[in-house]
């Protein structure tokens, strides 16, 4: 799977889970504002992540995540790619 093709999964299925519109899903915005993420939405989206990339992400992984850029390029590094 490209890089391409990983943004773009992970645009639908945090689009659905969290019932947002998916062009609300860019790189320079706020995860956590745009998703409207409390402590337990970072579970089920560890859970999310686990299930649709094969990723095993943790509270902590999340620490320093701001923007969906952020989290793209935690992705990135967890997939090595």
């Amino acid at each position: 799977m490209s890089w391409e093709e990983v943004i773009e999964e992970t645009r639908d299925f945090l689009s659905e889970e969290f019932e947002v519109d998916r062009d609300l899903i860019l790189p320079e915005n706020s995860l956590k504002d745009t998703l409207d993420l409390d402590s337990l939405d970072y579970v089920d989206l560890v859970v999310l992540i686990d299930e649709n990339l094969n990723i095993k992400l943790t509270g902590e992984d999340f620490k320093e995540i701001v923007t969906f850029g952020d989290f793209y390029q935690l992705v990135r590094k967890k997939l090595a790619l």
